[in-house]
């Protein structure tokens, strides 16, 4: 959960405050204007435009030709040294690797943390295709394989507390518009065990994704393959779906055996 307008008001280090509640919009809005930030947040303009510039000049966010800004290198330096320490992403990357290697496509590991998903692990390709993405990144729960294939094995308590607050915005024509339809997507992912992006959050760009248990049989995360359309298509999306679910039994497997023997 982000800081809002009334914690910010009763903050004992506003400035810090501020600077956090900044971060934590962008993060979650992605690329936005100075003015989209001083409407959410109720920053003061002349307070604003201090820490706007502080946290560009420590490299925290950038700001680009169109005056906009977004998050920057040095959080992902700082997000870097604690992605490592999670055992999971060692786990997973040599198997993703090679499922990079059998696909020729990008990889992905993903977690959800409360009610939004984010990338943990990156594994690149060496295809000449490339689709933008980055660890760290968060995830629309309704339009991502990943975000989709997360949600779908919660509780169901957890999922129509997570539904319930989600904004069923048609970025493509493939993406779920309803969230009767989106409950639904949900179902078919747990009775087939993955799930598909096709082009929902970025027309053109496909995804399958598949969810890791430990050793409880409870989700600990999901890893995906993404690529181009011409990528991803009828010839090969069965096969592309085999090897990406047969990895993510592999993690699974991996992260029961060192939790076992723990």
């Amino acid at each position: 959960m982000g800081i809002d307008s009334s914690m910010l008001k009763n903050s004992k280090t506003p400035a810090l405050s501020r600077a956090i509640a900044i971060l934590d919009y962008i993060a979650k809005e992605g690329t936005c204007s100075a003015l989209d930030i001083h409407n959410a947040l109720e920053i003061p303009k002349s307070s604003l435009y201090v820490i706007l510039d502080e946290l560009c000049d420590a490299k925290f966010i950038i700001k680009n030709e169109q005056g906009n800004f977004s998050l920057w290198l040095k959080l992902v330096e700082l997000s870097s040294h604690v992605l490592d320490q999670i055992d999971l992403r060692a786990i997973a990357k040599p198997f993703l690797t090679e499922l990079m290697e059998k696909t020729g496509l990008m990889c992905h590991l993903g977690i959800l943390n409360q009610s939004q998903a984010f990338y943990i692990l990156k594994v690149e390709s060496y295809s000449t295709i490339r689709v933008h993405s980055y660890e760290g990144k968060a995830l629309a729960l309704e339009r991502s394989g990943i975000g989709k294939c997360l949600l779908a094995f919660q509780p169901e308590q957890v999922i129509q507390n997570v539904v319930k607050n989600l904004k069923f915005v048609a970025k493509t024509p493939t993406s779920i518009a309803s969230e009767s339809a989106y409950l639904q997507e949900l179902e078919l992912i747990r009775n087939r065990g993955w799930s598909f992006d096709d082009s929902e959050d970025v027309e053109g760009v496909r995804c399958i994704a598949a969810p890791i248990f430990n050793l409880k049989g409870k989700l600990e995360a999901a890893i995906s393959i993404v690529g181009a359309s011409m990528q991803i298509d009828d010839s090969n999306k069965d096969e592309f779906v085999r090897l990406t679910v047969q990895c993510a039994q592999k993690i699974s497997n991996q992260l029961s055996l060192r939790t076992g023997n723990i």
